[in-house]
């Protein structure tokens, strides 16, 4: 084609297509070498500045650019947003690769580390909306999880989640990596270096774990159980979910983790999937070495009403503990009372507000002074006996003193045990009689020592000439002499 048509067909320059031509390029583009900056050259630097400066501070406080651009006008920069927007972009790629956001991959040898973290997940626990906090364990190397809800996020919580993973793992890893989370920092020191809680270090020696500890706000260091909050929010409570109790929940999601790690591959090796890779490296763990008497401990006063508080809610102690502190142990599910060493209650954990907790057995020596509080009195209402001291004390409920009749027999349950009493009244009312002085009876024979059995002798053994009883035997002894 002739050059003219070219520059016809194409819409260039003659100079253009000659250009082409004769260079052999296909194609051209102009390149500045030298950007003329006539407004803003006498405020570059002061423009760096400000730049460096707004880089410098935590993202949340970062100005936008437009607030720089205001800034540099105040200053007294006559020229236009655009102008110091083009330089911007230039200065922040002209910049080392900072802000690139590079990692490095890692790998990790069987049973050398774990990672552990809490999500918050919306759940529906009969028919009421919940919020749960949800403990993750990861192992590094296989990829094995394990999931379990709690009502709390409390060192109690920790304690109970690591154990159930580990006795599920069948053994440990030789080293925890954690957020810096206050149930297990106290405080954070210089570099790696935390001040642990004695009750985290505790458990930590107790399943042979070293405790690590992340970089404040840098969850990549734990990036696995990071990803593992995402799939499980995906996989396990999307929809909502819906159960009766915490029960229901943590087992459906215990079979869910075995589930998922039987059906997906190992993400490095492929030919395997989850389950076969932690079934591998099982015998690289720690081996378990039990339960660990994971408790929260703190001192409380017991009110006149045989009342503890804790945690919003009141628990009933024992008669005898009246008048001097008690020690809670708080655990996941249950609470206990000690004084002095020995156990003064017992109860289920209650995670309401403002709930009060009892056990009636705790008020019977009370009642031995007050037997009109057995009728009106707050422990016993609903109270459920056993089936014989059930019908003994409705028989009762007619007569004038069947309050402290019912009494006496109830005292009785605290030196001879509840067995042996409800065993009295029922031989009582088989007899037709429902008296508390027949059933005291009944428990007192019943306490009576038994009598020695007689022991046949054997014929073996049996004397052929049994010696006989005779003292005149001394007098003959004397006369001789």
């Amino acid at each position: 084609m002739p050059i003219k048509a070219i520059c016809r067909e194409l819409g260039l320059s003659r100079k253009v297509v000659r250009k082409v031509l004769r260079s052999g390029a296909t194609e051209f583009r102009y390149a500045r070498t030298q950007q003329p900056l006539p407004k803003l050259g006498p405020w570059q630097a002061e423009l760096d500045r400000l730049l460096e400066a707004n880089e410098a501070k935590p993202r949340r406080e970062r100005l936008t650019l437009i607030r720089v651009f205001e800034a540099l006008r105040g200053l007294g920069y006559a020229g236009g947003y655009d102008t110091v927007r083009r330089y911007a972009r230039g200065w922040q790629l002209s910049r080392p690769a900072v802000s690139a956001a590079a990692f490095v991959p890692l790998s990790f040898a069987p049973g050398e580390a774990y990672q552990f973290d809490w999500s918050h997940e919306v759940v529906l626990i009969g028919g009421t909306t919940v919020t749960v906090k949800v403990a993750h364990v990861r192992l590094c190397h296989s990829r094995m999880l394990f999931v379990r809800a709690y009502p709390r996020e409390t060192q109690e919580m920790v304690f109970d989640a690591h154990d159930r993973a580990f006795a599920f793992f069948r053994g440990a890893c030789t080293r925890g990596i954690y957020d810096n989370m206050q149930t297990a920092v106290d405080a954070i020191l210089v570099g790696r270096e935390r001040a642990y809680n004695r009750r985290f270090l505790q458990m930590c020696s107790h399943y042979l774990v070293e405790p690590v500890a992340c970089t404040p706000a840098s969850g990549w260091e734990k990036g696995q159980v990071e990803n593992q909050v995402g799939l499980v929010r995906e996989r396990f409570f999307t929809p909502r979910l819906r159960v009766k109790n915490y029960d229901e929940m943590n087992a459906w999601l215990l079979d869910q983790c075995v589930a998922h790690a039987r059906a997906h591959r190992h993400p490095e090796q492929r030919e395997q999937t989850i389950w076969q890779v932690f079934e591998a490296e099982r015998p690289s763990l720690v081996r378990y070495a039990g339960r660990f008497d994971g408790f929260h401990a703190v001192p409380a006063a017991v009110s006149k009403t045989c009342l503890v508080r804790f945690d919003n809610n009141k628990y009933s102690v024992a008669a005898s503990a009246v008048g001097r502190p008690v020690e809670i142990r708080a655990y996941a599910e249950r609470i206990e009372l000690r004084q002095d060493g020995r156990a003064v209650g017992q109860h289920r954990r209650s995670f309401g507000r403002d709930q009060t907790v009892f056990d009636p057995w705790h008020y019977v020596p009370v009642l031995a002074r007050k037997p009109g509080a057995l009728r009106n009195g707050a422990p016993f209402k609903d109270w459920l006996l056993p089936g014989a001291l059930e019908r003994v004390r409705r028989k009762l409920a007619a007569a004038d003193d069947g309050n402290r009749q019912m009494v006496d027999i109830l005292t009785a349950v605290l030196s001879d045990g509840l067995a042996a009493v409800e065993a009295a009244c029922a031989e009582a009312l088989r007899e037709g009689v429902h008296s508390a002085d027949v059933i005291l009876n009944i428990l007192a024979r019943q306490r009576e020592p038994m009598l020695p059995v007689t022991i046949l002798t054997p014929e073996a053994l049996r004397l052929q000439y049994e010696p006989t009883a005779d003292c005149a035997r001394y007098d003959s002894l004397r006369s001789n002499v």
